[in-house]
């Protein structure tokens, strides 16, 4: 068996420093690179570029609604147009500098609000979907099972890779619990190393309410803003190797 395990890195903005990319690397196989609209500020985009390039990880660029104060985690309304925009100038950026760096950008996986709203909005989906095609119809487009981006990217013969999360609880209709809910993100490493072999194992997972459902998964997503995202990533890795499961891209 193996499973792809991502990260969101790259995303310290000045002197205010988020997650610890440089410790969570070796634990992963794919990382999600911000583009500088939620967090990433130009050294640390390019650094984080160049040492998942020097490692042989996957780079992916992790477009976001342009909303600093807020990590990208509040929603806006944009017309196609600027959806569509936000994104190709977000991923392009990546592109660019990924071959730059002596690899090729491999996904991208949008971030935050950005990432959940296009999940339910077919009308938001399809601009970003059509924004990450004009850009290289080889990307590959991480999303959630089922969701109104799945469909799209499937519609215009685009490649998904189903994601779940390592550290994030779900509601019964698998959509990821609120995180004005205390408990919803895992902070606990062995609570996310359990989800992650459930997901792997049984490909299913248990809501915040206790109730089993079926979750398939190709990759598994740790935040790298997480508090506890370093011993959750190398408990994580520890456990899938224990169980003969190896890491690697899909």
């Amino acid at each position: 068996m193996k499973i792809d395990i991502n990260c969101d890195m790259g995303e310290s903005y000045g002197r205010f420093r988020i997650g610890n990319d440089e410790e969570i690397m070796p634990y992963i196989s794919s990382c999600n690179i911000a583009c500088g609209m939620h967090g990433g500020d130009p050294s640390t985009v390019i650094d984080t570029i160049q040492m998942a390039s020097a490692l042989g990880k996957n780079v992916g660029a992790h477009p976001s609604y342009p909303d600093h104060i807020g990590f990208g985690r509040r929603s806006m309304s944009l017309s196609y147009k600027e959806a569509f925009d936000l994104v190709v100038f977000q991923v392009a950026t990546l592109y660019t500098l990924a071959a730059r760096a002596g690899t090729k950008l491999s996904h991208v996986k949008v971030h935050g609000a950005l990432y959940n709203d296009a999940a339910k909005d077919k009308d938001l989906a399809r601009p970003i979907v059509d924004a990450i095609k004009y850009i290289d119809p080889n990307l590959k487009i991480f999303t959630l099972p089922d969701s109104e981006v799945s469909a799209v990217a499937e519609e215009l013969e685009m490649a998904v890779v189903r994601e779940a999360f390592a550290d994030r609880r779900y509601t019964e209709d698998l959509s990821l619990q609120s995180r004005s809910i205390p408990g919803a993100v895992l902070e606990d490493p062995e609570m996310a190393a359990d989800q992650v072999l459930n997901i792997v194992k049984n490909q299913e997972v248990e809501t915040a309410t206790g109730m089993k459902t079926r979750l398939q998964a190709d990759t598994l997503c740790i935040h790298g803003d997480t508090p506890t995202a370093v011993s959750i990533a190398r408990t994580i890795y520890d456990r899938l190797q224990s169980e003969g499961i190896n890491i690697g891209s899909w």
